[in-house]
């Protein structure tokens, strides 16, 4: 049914709610408790590695997929429990799947037009017409999906996901066939779409940066459980544990044991506080954390690094080291540097770290 444009509301109820959503597959635990509210205007990326449940989640809020426990609730009504199901059609949702699925017989106009049942024939021209404006392909109306280019194609799904004016929008993977400038570009103007259309949107992602880039909040998921839910800054500055840190970019790694609520390692003394005298730790640490000086000093130990390589990136330099734990061996460093920063190989630099960037956990949590 062609449903009235509607706006966001602050502090409204959830557009999309999964309250301890459970799936398995066989003996395969896909989705253990799952909780997830989704407000409208609001976008959430499922984040994490294959496997971890995130494509089960949006399956199972599409209708894609069944529970064997707990409930899907869409815009106030029941859509899913283990004795209740409404079909992905009844459901309000638009979808936008990594192939985009677009019929290649139809022109654009009519590709756009599909998901607008009851309206009119000038209810749909004028729908289309303005969705077809707001993802930037107003003049694509007459051509076919093999007239476009790949980026294009998914701006036409994106466009017929929106007509309807659904409460929810699910995304799976939508630029995973881009190549890396056109995504950033698609990435940019889906943005502004949805921020535009006013429904919840969930999308799934295993890029910890488009997640960073699109999200209002970010999922991390493992193993069929959130680990960590939050707004992107968040999780960067404050993951809950080694994995979720992991997750968001590069990091090195080193292993320590806490002493008088400190650890020594090849980067100096890192403050280790709530843990006992003995405790085995990992320290992540993040390349840009790292900064590295000129020093007059000439020597390879805790606080100081031997540079092995540098590559100028564009925007940072990344630099190679190795620099000395407390029990003498050898730790490899990654270091990004703003900028031009090549400094010839074995010179001897200065550790200079940021301490809010470097997370101190327990061994076990470093899987």
């Amino acid at each position: 049914m062609f449903k009235p444009a509607t706006s966001p509301v602050e502090n409204a109820s959830p557009a999309l709610s999964l309250s301890d959503v459970c799936h398995r597959y066989g003996a395969v635990h896909a989705l253990r408790r799952f909780n997830l509210d989704v407000a409208p205007g609001e976008v959430v990326c499922l984040l994490g590695p294959s496997g971890c449940g995130k494509t089960t989640a949006l399956r199972i809020a599409a209708g894609l997929e069944g529970v064997t426990g707990g409930e899907v609730n869409i815009a106030g009504h029941l859509v899913a429990s283990s004795t209740n199901f409404v079909p992905p059609e009844d459901r309000g949702v638009g979808l936008v799947f990594q192939d985009y699925a677009l019929f290649p017989h139809l022109p654009i106009a009519d590709n756009v037009a599909f998901g607008l049942v009851g309206a009119s024939a000038a209810e749909k021209s004028i729908r289309v017409a303005e969705v077809l404006e707001q993802v930037g392909l107003d003049w694509a109306a007459g051509r076919y999906p093999h007239e476009l280019s790949g980026g294009q194609q998914q701006r036409v799904a994106l466009a017929r996901a929106l007509a309807p004016r659904p409460a929810v929008i699910l995304l799976d993977e939508p630029f995973s066939g881009l190549d890396a400038r056109l995504r950033d570009q698609v990435r940019d103007q889906t943005l502004h779409a949805l921020q535009t259309s006013g429904a919840a949107t969930l999308m799934v992602t295993h890029d910890a940066e488009e997640a960073m880039y699109l999200s209002d909040r970010v999922v991390v998921m493992r193993e069929g459980y959130a680990v960590q839910t939050g707004r992107p800054d968040e999780l960067y500055d404050k993951p809950a544990n080694a994995f979720v840190a992991g997750f968001f970019g590069e990091v090195n790694r080193l292993l320590g044991v806490v002493e008088n609520g400190v650890v020594f390692c090849a980067l100096g003394e890192i403050a280790a506080p709530g843990f006992m005298n003995g405790s085995k730790v990992e320290i992540i640490v993040r390349p840009e954390a790292i900064g590295l000086r000129e020093t007059a000093e000439n020597k390879a130990g805790p606080g100081y690094a031997v540079v092995e390589a540098a590559r100028m990136l564009g925007r940072s330099s990344l630099v190679h080291t190795f620099a000395k734990s407390a029990d003498g061996t050898d730790v490899h460093l990654h270091v990004r540097c703003p900028g031009r920063f090549l400094p010839d190989e074995n010179t001897v630099l200065a550790i200079e770290l940021d301490s809010s960037q470097a997370f101190v956990f327990p061994v076990e949590d470093a899987k």
